[in-house]
Protein backbone atom coordinates (compact mmCIF):
# COMPACT_ATOMS: atom_id res chain seq x y z
CA UNK A 1 0.00 0.00 0.00
CA UNK A 2 1.22 3.14 -0.58
CA UNK A 3 -0.10 7.30 0.76
CA UNK A 4 1.16 9.02 -2.28
CA UNK A 5 5.13 8.16 -2.05
CA UNK A 6 5.12 6.84 1.09
CA UNK A 7 5.09 2.75 1.71
CA UNK A 8 4.29 0.69 4.53
CA UNK A 9 5.67 -2.48 4.75
CA UNK A 10 6.03 -5.34 7.93
CA UNK A 11 8.93 -6.21 9.31
CA UNK A 12 9.33 -9.68 10.96
CA UNK A 13 12.31 -8.90 12.67
CA UNK A 14 14.03 -5.68 13.99
CA UNK A 15 16.98 -7.34 12.76
CA UNK A 16 16.35 -6.12 9.44
CA UNK A 17 15.90 -2.81 9.97
CA UNK A 18 18.60 -0.33 10.51
CA UNK A 19 19.39 0.24 13.65
CA UNK A 20 20.15 3.81 13.52
CA UNK A 21 17.45 4.59 11.09
CA UNK A 22 14.66 3.12 13.69
CA UNK A 23 16.17 5.03 16.98
CA UNK A 24 16.29 7.98 14.81
CA UNK A 25 12.29 7.94 14.70
CA UNK A 26 12.40 6.16 18.50
CA UNK A 27 14.72 8.62 20.56
CA UNK A 28 15.28 11.83 17.49
CA UNK A 29 16.62 14.02 20.08
CA UNK A 30 19.64 11.53 20.47
CA UNK A 31 20.12 12.18 23.82
CA UNK A 32 21.85 10.26 26.00
CA UNK A 33 21.41 8.04 29.36
CA UNK A 34 21.60 10.85 31.95
CA UNK A 35 22.06 13.69 29.54
CA UNK A 36 19.12 15.89 30.99
CA UNK A 37 19.46 17.01 34.89
CA UNK A 38 16.60 18.38 37.12
CA UNK A 39 17.60 21.40 38.12
CA UNK A 40 18.32 21.82 42.26
CA UNK A 41 16.31 23.65 44.22
CA UNK A 42 17.72 26.66 45.98
CA UNK A 43 18.02 25.66 49.49
CA UNK A 44 16.67 28.96 50.92
CA UNK A 45 13.30 28.89 48.91
CA UNK A 46 10.40 27.76 50.73
CA UNK A 47 10.03 23.96 50.57
CA UNK A 48 6.66 23.18 48.94
CA UNK A 49 3.99 21.11 50.40
CA UNK A 50 0.96 19.31 48.75
CA UNK A 51 -2.38 21.41 48.59
CA UNK A 52 -5.48 18.99 48.89
CA UNK A 53 -5.89 19.35 44.95
CA UNK A 54 -2.34 18.75 43.65
CA UNK A 55 -1.83 16.09 41.74
CA UNK A 56 0.83 14.41 39.54
CA UNK A 57 0.15 16.38 36.59
CA UNK A 58 1.66 19.60 38.47
CA UNK A 59 4.80 17.81 39.68
CA UNK A 60 8.47 17.96 37.65
CA UNK A 61 7.87 15.42 34.68
CA UNK A 62 9.25 15.98 31.63
CA UNK A 63 8.96 13.58 29.21
CA UNK A 64 11.43 11.32 28.61
CA UNK A 65 13.52 12.29 25.17
CA UNK A 66 15.41 9.11 25.39
CA UNK A 67 13.32 6.17 26.49
CA UNK A 68 15.44 2.57 26.47
CA UNK A 69 13.01 0.40 25.53
CA UNK A 70 11.71 1.69 22.12
CA UNK A 71 15.23 1.97 21.07
CA UNK A 72 16.25 -1.14 18.44
CA UNK A 73 18.66 -2.64 20.93
CA UNK A 74 16.53 -3.44 23.76
CA UNK A 75 13.44 -4.96 21.38
CA UNK A 76 16.61 -6.80 19.18
CA UNK A 77 17.60 -8.44 22.69
CA UNK A 78 13.85 -9.25 23.07
CA UNK A 79 13.99 -11.44 19.47
CA UNK A 80 17.34 -12.31 19.69
CA UNK A 81 17.61 -14.08 23.41
CA UNK A 82 13.82 -15.70 22.46
CA UNK A 83 11.97 -13.64 24.87
CA UNK A 84 9.41 -12.17 22.46
CA UNK A 85 8.85 -14.45 19.42
CA UNK A 86 6.27 -16.36 17.67
CA UNK A 87 7.24 -19.43 19.71
CA UNK A 88 6.44 -17.46 22.86
CA UNK A 89 2.93 -15.94 21.04
CA UNK A 90 4.72 -12.84 20.25
CA UNK A 91 4.96 -12.44 16.61
CA UNK A 92 7.00 -9.56 15.78
CA UNK A 93 5.07 -7.91 13.09
CA UNK A 94 6.95 -4.08 13.15
CA UNK A 95 5.12 -1.39 11.17
CA UNK A 96 7.24 0.74 8.71
CA UNK A 97 6.66 3.71 6.76
CA UNK A 98 9.29 4.69 4.19
CA UNK A 99 9.83 6.80 1.59
CA UNK A 100 10.75 7.44 -1.73
CA UNK A 101 14.20 7.48 -1.21
CA UNK A 102 13.68 4.15 0.98
CA UNK A 103 14.38 6.37 4.20
CA UNK A 104 12.51 5.61 6.94
CA UNK A 105 10.01 7.83 8.61
CA UNK A 106 7.82 6.01 10.91
CA UNK A 107 7.49 2.70 12.59
CA UNK A 108 5.96 1.04 15.54
CA UNK A 109 6.84 -1.89 17.67
CA UNK A 110 3.89 -4.56 16.56
CA UNK A 111 3.38 -7.87 17.32
CA UNK A 112 0.46 -10.62 16.57
CA UNK A 113 -0.60 -12.26 19.92
CA UNK A 114 -2.11 -15.50 20.29
CA UNK A 115 -2.96 -14.82 23.77
CA UNK A 116 -2.79 -11.88 26.28
CA UNK A 117 0.62 -12.68 28.87
CA UNK A 118 3.21 -10.14 29.42
CA UNK A 119 1.20 -6.90 28.52
CA UNK A 120 -0.24 -5.64 32.16
CA UNK A 121 -3.35 -3.53 30.67
CA UNK A 122 -5.72 -6.63 30.93
CA UNK A 123 -8.01 -7.75 28.28
CA UNK A 124 -9.01 -11.12 29.63
CA UNK A 125 -12.51 -10.12 30.16
CA UNK A 126 -12.67 -8.80 26.88
CA UNK A 127 -11.54 -11.88 24.97
CA UNK A 128 -13.83 -14.39 26.92
CA UNK A 129 -16.80 -11.94 26.11
CA UNK A 130 -16.27 -12.03 22.17
CA UNK A 131 -15.24 -15.69 22.20
CA UNK A 132 -18.57 -16.56 24.04
CA UNK A 133 -20.63 -14.19 21.62
CA UNK A 134 -19.51 -16.39 18.41
CA UNK A 135 -16.16 -14.27 17.97
CA UNK A 136 -12.63 -15.02 17.37
CA UNK A 137 -10.38 -12.34 19.63
CA UNK A 138 -6.66 -13.92 18.49
CA UNK A 139 -4.80 -12.92 17.06
CA UNK A 140 -5.31 -9.49 18.12
CA UNK A 141 -1.94 -6.66 17.12
CA UNK A 142 -0.18 -5.35 19.97
CA UNK A 143 1.53 -2.38 19.82
CA UNK A 144 4.10 -2.06 22.55
CA UNK A 145 7.22 -3.07 24.38
CA UNK A 146 6.99 -7.04 25.71
CA UNK A 147 6.62 -7.17 29.31
CA UNK A 148 7.51 -3.54 29.85
CA UNK A 149 5.02 -1.91 31.83
CA UNK A 150 6.85 1.69 30.94
CA UNK A 151 5.14 4.65 29.42
CA UNK A 152 6.78 5.46 26.07
CA UNK A 153 6.29 6.33 22.18
CA UNK A 154 4.39 3.81 19.97
CA UNK A 155 4.29 5.78 17.24
CA UNK A 156 7.82 6.21 16.18
CA UNK A 157 7.49 9.44 13.98
CA UNK A 158 11.02 11.25 12.67
CA UNK A 159 10.53 14.55 13.08
CA UNK A 160 10.46 16.75 9.70
CA UNK A 161 7.72 18.30 7.49
CA UNK A 162 6.34 14.93 6.70
CA UNK A 163 6.20 13.99 10.21
CA UNK A 164 1.71 14.09 10.41
CA UNK A 165 1.63 11.86 6.73
CA UNK A 166 4.05 9.73 8.09
CA UNK A 167 2.20 9.50 11.13
CA UNK A 168 -1.18 8.80 9.33
CA UNK A 169 0.68 6.47 7.14
CA UNK A 170 1.82 4.20 10.35
CA UNK A 171 -2.22 4.17 11.69
CA UNK A 172 -3.25 3.21 8.37
CA UNK A 173 -0.57 0.52 8.53
CA UNK A 174 -1.74 -0.47 11.46
CA UNK A 175 -5.32 -0.86 10.22
CA UNK A 176 -3.84 -2.92 7.15
CA UNK A 177 -2.44 -4.92 9.51
CA UNK A 178 -5.15 -6.05 11.24
CA UNK A 179 -7.51 -6.68 8.65
CA UNK A 180 -4.83 -8.77 6.83
CA UNK A 181 -3.91 -10.41 9.32
CA UNK A 182 -7.63 -11.10 10.43
CA UNK A 183 -6.92 -10.02 13.69
CA UNK A 184 -9.63 -8.73 16.21
CA UNK A 185 -8.25 -5.65 17.64
CA UNK A 186 -5.42 -3.08 17.61
CA UNK A 187 -4.16 -2.52 21.34
CA UNK A 188 -2.02 0.21 21.99
CA UNK A 189 -0.24 0.31 25.47
CA UNK A 190 1.48 2.73 28.16
CA UNK A 191 1.40 5.42 25.32
CA UNK A 192 2.22 9.47 26.36
CA UNK A 193 -1.02 11.70 26.35
CA UNK A 194 -0.19 12.90 23.23
CA UNK A 195 -0.54 9.78 21.71
CA UNK A 196 -3.10 8.77 23.46
CA UNK A 197 -5.13 11.64 22.29
CA UNK A 198 -3.98 11.47 18.72
CA UNK A 199 -5.26 8.02 18.44
CA UNK A 200 -8.76 8.97 20.18
CA UNK A 201 -9.59 11.65 17.45
CA UNK A 202 -8.49 8.60 14.71
CA UNK A 203 -11.16 6.74 16.50
CA UNK A 204 -9.38 4.26 19.25
CA UNK A 205 -11.17 4.05 22.33
CA UNK A 206 -9.36 5.45 24.98
CA UNK A 207 -8.57 3.44 28.44
CA UNK A 208 -6.78 4.79 31.51
CA UNK A 209 -5.45 2.50 34.57
CA UNK A 210 -2.46 4.07 37.17
CA UNK A 211 1.07 3.68 38.52
CA UNK A 212 2.88 5.36 41.09
CA UNK A 213 5.83 7.39 40.40
CA UNK A 214 8.56 9.18 42.09
CA UNK A 215 8.81 12.45 40.78
CA UNK A 216 12.00 14.42 41.67
CA UNK A 217 11.22 18.41 43.02
CA UNK A 218 15.34 18.69 42.43
CA UNK A 219 16.39 17.32 45.61
CA UNK A 220 20.02 17.06 46.54
CA UNK A 221 20.17 14.74 48.49
CA UNK A 222 17.36 11.85 49.60
CA UNK A 223 17.09 13.76 53.70
CA UNK A 224 15.75 16.95 51.29
CA UNK A 225 13.52 14.39 50.00
CA UNK A 226 12.45 13.32 53.48
CA UNK A 227 11.91 16.78 54.35
CA UNK A 228 9.14 16.90 52.12
CA UNK A 229 7.23 14.24 54.21
CA UNK A 230 5.06 14.11 57.20
CA UNK A 231 7.24 13.73 60.43
CA UNK A 232 5.51 10.40 61.36
CA UNK A 233 5.86 9.10 57.90
CA UNK A 234 9.74 10.40 57.54
CA UNK A 235 10.71 8.77 60.76
CA UNK A 236 8.98 5.39 59.35
CA UNK A 237 11.18 5.22 56.07
CA UNK A 238 14.25 6.08 58.17
CA UNK A 239 13.46 3.27 60.06
CA UNK A 240 12.14 0.30 57.18
CA UNK A 241 15.86 1.51 55.62
CA UNK A 242 17.86 0.34 58.98
CA UNK A 243 15.58 -2.46 59.39
CA UNK A 244 15.73 -3.63 55.56
CA UNK A 245 19.87 -4.17 56.38
CA UNK A 246 20.39 -5.11 59.97
CA UNK A 247 21.01 -8.72 58.64
CA UNK A 248 24.05 -7.85 58.21
CA UNK A 249 23.47 -6.72 53.87
CA UNK A 250 25.15 -4.81 51.94
CA UNK A 251 24.07 -2.62 48.87
CA UNK A 252 25.89 -2.62 45.71
CA UNK A 253 25.14 -0.48 42.46
CA UNK A 254 26.72 -1.56 39.13
CA UNK A 255 26.39 0.14 35.85
CA UNK A 256 28.53 -0.05 32.96
CA UNK A 257 31.20 -2.35 32.79
CA UNK A 258 30.79 -3.23 36.42
CA UNK A 259 27.98 -5.12 35.14
CA UNK A 260 29.73 -8.65 34.69
CA UNK A 261 28.21 -12.17 33.60
CA UNK A 262 28.34 -13.40 37.21
CA UNK A 263 26.17 -10.53 38.54
CA UNK A 264 23.69 -11.52 35.45
CA UNK A 265 23.88 -15.38 36.56
CA UNK A 266 22.86 -14.11 40.34
CA UNK A 267 20.25 -11.52 39.28
CA UNK A 268 18.83 -14.47 37.08
CA UNK A 269 18.46 -16.46 39.88
CA UNK A 270 16.72 -14.40 41.64
CA UNK A 271 14.64 -13.58 38.83
CA UNK A 272 13.46 -16.64 38.09
CA UNK A 273 12.79 -17.87 41.67
CA UNK A 274 10.77 -14.99 42.23
CA UNK A 275 9.21 -15.19 38.63
CA UNK A 276 8.10 -18.71 39.08
CA UNK A 277 6.27 -18.16 42.09
CA UNK A 278 4.26 -14.71 40.69
CA UNK A 279 3.82 -15.72 37.20
CA UNK A 280 4.02 -19.82 36.63
CA UNK A 281 6.54 -19.09 33.63
CA UNK A 282 9.05 -15.99 33.86
CA UNK A 283 9.21 -14.37 30.34
CA UNK A 284 12.47 -13.43 29.81
CA UNK A 285 15.89 -16.08 29.27
CA UNK A 286 19.04 -15.81 30.39
CA UNK A 287 20.31 -14.81 27.00
CA UNK A 288 18.68 -11.41 26.83
CA UNK A 289 20.21 -10.11 30.27
CA UNK A 290 23.21 -10.84 28.67
CA UNK A 291 22.64 -8.78 25.76
CA UNK A 292 21.44 -6.21 27.47
CA UNK A 293 25.15 -6.00 29.64
CA UNK A 294 26.63 -6.65 26.17
CA UNK A 295 24.67 -3.72 24.06
CA UNK A 296 23.04 -1.57 26.97
CA UNK A 297 25.38 -1.85 29.77
CA UNK A 298 25.23 2.02 30.42
CA UNK A 299 21.99 2.46 30.08
CA UNK A 300 21.51 -0.58 32.92
CA UNK A 301 21.56 -0.28 36.55
CA UNK A 302 21.58 -3.49 38.78
CA UNK A 303 20.91 -3.15 42.47
CA UNK A 304 22.27 -6.22 44.81
CA UNK A 305 22.13 -7.24 47.92
CA UNK A 306 25.05 -9.24 49.26
CA UNK A 307 25.02 -11.27 52.38
CA UNK A 308 27.88 -13.36 53.99
CA UNK A 309 29.80 -12.96 50.54
CA UNK A 310 27.29 -13.97 48.35
CA UNK A 311 24.67 -11.93 46.36
CA UNK A 312 20.46 -12.86 47.60
CA UNK A 313 18.50 -9.94 45.71
CA UNK A 314 18.67 -7.64 43.15
CA UNK A 315 16.70 -5.75 40.76
CA UNK A 316 17.08 -4.49 37.32
CA UNK A 317 16.83 -0.96 36.43
CA UNK A 318 17.02 0.74 32.90
CA UNK A 319 18.39 3.97 33.03
CA UNK A 320 16.69 6.88 30.63
CA UNK A 321 17.87 10.77 29.59
CA UNK A 322 15.47 11.83 32.39
CA UNK A 323 13.64 8.70 33.97
CA UNK A 324 15.03 5.53 35.86
CA UNK A 325 12.91 2.57 35.18
CA UNK A 326 12.38 -0.23 37.61
CA UNK A 327 11.90 -3.12 36.21
CA UNK A 328 12.05 -6.69 37.79
CA UNK A 329 13.10 -8.05 41.06
CA UNK A 330 14.05 -10.96 42.70
CA UNK A 331 15.55 -12.90 45.88
CA UNK A 332 16.59 -16.13 47.41
CA UNK A 333 16.50 -15.27 50.78
CA UNK A 334 13.52 -13.36 52.57
CA UNK A 335 14.47 -10.21 54.82
CA UNK A 336 12.07 -7.71 55.93
CA UNK A 337 11.84 -4.54 54.03
CA UNK A 338 14.61 -5.57 51.59
CA UNK A 339 12.39 -5.44 48.41
CA UNK A 340 11.03 -1.59 49.34
CA UNK A 341 14.97 -0.85 50.42
CA UNK A 342 16.33 -2.42 46.60
CA UNK A 343 13.47 -1.17 44.36
CA UNK A 344 12.68 2.28 45.80
CA UNK A 345 14.56 3.75 48.09
CA UNK A 346 17.80 2.97 46.14
CA UNK A 347 16.06 3.74 43.02
CA UNK A 348 15.50 7.27 44.39
CA UNK A 349 18.75 7.52 45.53
CA UNK A 350 20.25 7.05 42.34
CA UNK A 351 17.35 9.50 41.10
CA UNK A 352 18.59 12.18 43.01
CA UNK A 353 22.83 11.40 42.46
CA UNK A 354 22.62 11.39 38.49
CA UNK A 355 19.26 14.68 38.64
CA UNK A 356 16.73 12.30 36.80
CA UNK A 357 13.54 13.69 36.99
CA UNK A 358 11.36 10.51 37.52
CA UNK A 359 11.65 6.88 38.92
CA UNK A 360 9.15 4.77 37.30
CA UNK A 361 8.99 1.67 39.26
CA UNK A 362 6.48 -0.80 36.93
CA UNK A 363 3.03 -2.05 37.57
CA UNK A 364 1.03 -1.53 40.25
CA UNK A 365 1.68 -1.89 44.03
CA UNK A 366 0.06 1.19 46.22
CA UNK A 367 2.49 0.11 49.02
CA UNK A 368 4.56 2.08 46.91
CA UNK A 369 2.95 5.21 48.17
CA UNK A 370 3.87 4.98 51.15
CA UNK A 371 7.38 5.41 50.31
CA UNK A 372 7.05 8.64 48.64
CA UNK A 373 5.88 7.51 45.11
CA UNK A 374 2.61 9.20 43.84
CA UNK A 375 -0.11 8.26 42.06
CA UNK A 376 -0.25 8.90 38.18
CA UNK A 377 -2.27 7.71 34.94
CA UNK A 378 -1.53 5.67 32.57
CA UNK A 379 -2.60 5.30 29.11
CA UNK A 380 -3.79 2.61 26.16
CA UNK A 381 -5.88 3.13 22.92
CA UNK A 382 -8.07 0.15 21.37
CA UNK A 383 -8.98 -0.41 17.82
CA UNK A 384 -11.90 -2.40 17.54
CA UNK A 385 -13.51 -2.83 13.86
CA UNK A 386 -16.93 -4.65 15.54
CA UNK A 387 -19.40 -2.24 15.95
CA UNK A 388 -21.26 -4.01 19.08
CA UNK A 389 -18.10 -5.38 20.58
CA UNK A 390 -17.33 -1.93 20.07
CA UNK A 391 -20.07 -0.40 21.85
CA UNK A 392 -19.82 -2.53 24.67
CA UNK A 393 -16.51 -1.71 25.25
CA UNK A 394 -16.92 1.91 25.16
CA UNK A 395 -19.13 1.42 27.85
CA UNK A 396 -16.94 -0.43 30.02
CA UNK A 397 -13.91 2.24 29.16
CA UNK A 398 -15.88 5.35 30.14
CA UNK A 399 -16.96 3.93 33.45
CA UNK A 400 -13.70 2.51 33.93
CA UNK A 401 -12.22 5.78 33.51
CA UNK A 402 -14.54 7.12 35.98
CA UNK A 403 -13.07 4.76 38.56
CA UNK A 404 -9.68 5.30 37.71
CA UNK A 405 -9.77 9.30 38.29
CA UNK A 406 -11.82 9.04 41.32
CA UNK A 407 -9.31 6.28 42.48
CA UNK A 408 -6.38 8.18 42.65
CA UNK A 409 -8.43 11.64 43.85
CA UNK A 410 -8.62 9.16 47.21
CA UNK A 411 -4.63 7.93 46.35
CA UNK A 412 -3.39 11.72 46.59
CA UNK A 413 -5.45 12.56 50.00
CA UNK A 414 -3.47 9.30 51.11
CA UNK A 415 0.43 10.56 49.91
CA UNK A 416 2.91 10.75 53.28
CA UNK A 417 3.72 14.22 52.14
CA UNK A 418 3.45 17.98 54.27
CA UNK A 419 -0.16 19.04 53.58
CA UNK A 420 -1.05 22.87 53.16
CA UNK A 421 -1.09 24.08 56.44
CA UNK A 422 0.33 21.19 58.24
Amino acid sequence: MSSQDLSVSIASSLSAVDAAEWDACACPDGAGPCSVRMPLRDPAAPRPVLAEDDDEAELPSPPDPDNPFVRHAFLLNLEESGSAVTRTGWQPVHVLVNDASGALLACAPAYLKGHSQGEYVFDHSWADAYERAGGRYYPKVQVSVPFTPATGRRLLVRPGERAEEARAALVEGLRALRAQAKASTIHATFLPRDEWDDLGARGFLQRTDQQFHWLNAGYATYDDFLGDLASRKRKALKKERREALASGLTIERLTGADIREEHWDAFFAFYMDTGSRKWGRPYLTRTFFSLVGERMADRTLLVMARREGRYVAGAINFIGANTLYGRNWGCIEHHPYLHFEVCYHQAIDFAIERGLARVEAGAQGEHKLARGYRPVTTYSAHDIPDPGFRRAVADYLMRERRHVAALQDELVEMAPFRKAGG
